[in-house]
């Protein structure tokens, strides 16, 4: 194993600079997975359990909803909420039983709710309650990827370091061009998001600005034409 003096911050700022690896690009037919913006994450001052890294990460998250609504991509918004037992967190939520806990963000909970300043079209988009970590895990979301033909994932949403790289790694494992917009992933420490968007740009996904991913989106022909 390598040792180093560097913060996992200056190893990603380095890899941004001068990358090793071959982007894998956008597709014809991408969706984008919002990962449990839900206030028991974004709350800040309010829940224990939430964070914050760039603070328009809402904002950047409706732009790029936005803009897959208008070419007609899915949209999709995930959250955890727990049956009142939370037996359907399974020994994943046996690690401790506080109010903050993550059995404990039960369903239509104030915790599990969507950040208030999200634009959520809840005739149109597409929400998943999903109980672990990826996005993808034992939910109905490849078959519908499968149904429109998605090609390509743009994910945001948090925690870098816990669901959303599991949503990445799920991503890639599937055959989907993966892309991580850099502003819309947040994490509760510094360097655990550092250090897995670093790890995810070297192997799972391509890490982006998201002005980059906005560009990128505009240029792909609308679904139908």
């Amino acid at each position: 194993m390598q040792s180093s003096d560097k913060t996992a911050r200056q190893l990603f700022a380095e890899f941004k600079a001068n990358p090793t690896r071959k982007r894998f690009g956008f597709g014809r037919m991408p969706a984008l997975i919002n990962v449990d913006p839900q206030k028991a994450y974004t709350s800040v001052g309010e829940f224990a359990t939430a964070y914050e890294t760039d603070p328009k990460q809402m904002e950047y998250t409706n732009q790029l909803a936005a803009a897959f609504r208008a070419k007609g991509f899915p949209v999709v918004w995930t959250y955890v909420a727990y049956m009142e037992s939370g037996e359907d967190c399974g020994i994943w939520g046996t690690r401790s039983n506080t109010p903050d806990s993550l059995q404990n963000i039960k369903v239509d909970s104030r915790r599990s709710e969507f950040d208030d300043r999200l634009v959520i079209d809840r005739k149109r988009d597409i929400i998943v309650n999903k109980r672990m970590a990826s996005a993808f895990f034992e939910t109905n979301l490849s078959s519908i990827f499968t149904f429109h033909g998605v090609d390509t994932v743009i994910v945001t949403g948090g925690s870098t370091s816990g669901c959303v790289r599991a949503t990445v790694i799920d991503s890639l494992q599937r055959s989907f061009r993966t892309i991580v917009p850099e502003e819309c992933v947040a994490d509760k420490h510094e360097s655990p998001h550092f250090a897995n968007l670093y790890d995810m740009a070297v192997k799972y996904a391509d890490v982006l600005p998201v002005a980059e991913v906005l560009e990128q989106i505009a240029k792909i022909p609308a679904k139908g034409e």
